[in-house]
């Protein structure tokens, strides 16, 4: 289960509870920080805390802050400034030279604009959002902090942004968000002041297809689930392809090599690993995903067979572009000694994680830059007119 479904599971358990729930969110940062704009923490008034906004050291501070918020009832922003050195001793103990900023609201079960709601059923329709919420103003404008305009795939907005200007420029933002599918920093210029807005990207649950349902099958799952991926196996074997196998699979597909086209499908979104150890079943299943836009297709085995895998699908007239065949990672996984099953299963989700955030893999201290992707911050738009 990944953070977000954790925290959408406590905010759903705290509603049969009856208990007062407030969501923590990093709405933007500056300089080095543990987290990026978009991370949250849930927050009960009977003190549980559910996910994180720092590495630790921000939470309690926070939680205090509840109390404010649990008496005024509107949100609040927080502002940890950790570039002095003096905070190190006198301060929170950072030490990471950067500004995070943090919204703090109460959570209303029933109000269609709680987050947590939208992004619940986002999850179920497994469909990519945008969220914008308001949490900087300045001067005497029509709108609030906690204001929030959102967003579907399809096009379905929801917004309780009353100026119609600022709407529409928030909106257009969202929309590029969505093509674009990151999160950005955005500020507005109204005729009467200026707006601030973060606008997060949410994705549904990663969709993963895993042919072949052997024992190195099982901690990939594991791990895959601990994601919060959704995770399919495929397999022709009714011994090994089971519920007992696989408690946490979310679907378990019986088939053969014959029927794969009529009982499986990818799309764009879907990562693909084959580990059936059949080298028939393997050339079937590269001869369906590998013309597809399954963006990432890993495979078991040598690079020799996996030659051998693509010299055969050219006799049978299986065209794919050069592109295509670099979305072919085989032999599967990143570089980091593995041996056991469990330790494959690592290095299998390390690589699928690398090549979905655009990352090359490798050792974090060689790298130049920023360890978080910033977001895109543009100058001042102006949405008076």
């Amino acid at each position: 289960m990944n953070e977000l479904q954790a925290i959408i599971n406590a905010f759903e358990a705290s509603k049969k509870n009856g208990e007062t729930t407030f969501l923590a969110t990093v709405v933007s940062t500056k300089g080095s920080t543990y987290r990026r704009p978009g991370a949250k923490m849930l927050i009960t008034n009977a003190g549980q805390m559910v996910g994180m906004v720092s590495g630790g050291c921000l939470e309690n501070d926070i939680y205090q802050h509840t109390r404010y918020s649990m008496q005024s009832g509107a949100p609040i922003v927080i502002t940890y400034d950790t570039t002095a050195d003096e905070d190190i001793v006198w301060g929170f103990g950072l030490g990471c030279n950067g500004v995070v900023q943090v919204l703090l609201e109460r959570l209303d079960p029933d109000n269609k604009f709680n987050p947590l709601r939208f992004i619940s059923q986002c999850f179920t329709q497994k469909q990519l959002v945008a969220i914008a919420t308001i949490f900087g103003i300045e001067g005497e404008v029509n709108a609030k902090i906690g204001n929030r305009l959102m967003l579907n795939i399809d096009g379905k907005l929801s917004s309780n942004i009353e100026d119609i200007n600022l709407n529409s420029a928030i909106m257009a933002d969202a929309q590029t968000a969505l093509q674009n599918q990151h999160y950005t920093v955005k500020k507005y210029q109204l005729s009467s002041g200026i707006v601030e807005a973060f606008i997060d990207v949410i994705h549904p649950p990663t969709p993963l297809i895993i042919f072949g349902a052997g024992r190195d099958a099982v901690p990939v799952v594991k791990f895959a689930k601990a994601l919060g991926w959704h995770v399919t196996i495929v397999d022709c074997r009714a011994s090994l392809a089971t519920r007992l196998r696989f408690p946490l699979a979310d679907q378990i597909l019986l088939t053969r090599r014959e029927t794969l086209r009529q009982q499986v499908s990818a799309n764009e979104h879907t990562v693909v690993v084959i580990m059936t150890h059949n080298y028939l079943d393997d050339l079937e299943i590269l001869k369906m995903l590998l013309p597809s836009p399954v963006p990432y297709i890993g495979a078991l085995g040598s690079k020799e067979r996996t030659a051998r895998l693509l010299r055969d699908l050219r006799k049978e007239e299986i065209f794919y572009t050069e592109d295509q065949e670099n979305r072919l990672h085989a032999p599967v996984g990143i570089d980091i000694g593995s041996e056991t099953p469990e330790e494959i299963a690592i290095a299998i989700i390390a690589e699928i994680q690398a090549v979905l955030a655009n990352r090359v893999g490798g050792f974090l201290k060689h790298r130049q830059g920023s360890i978080h992707q910033p977001p895109s911050h543009q100058k001042l738009i102006n949405a008076s007119c």
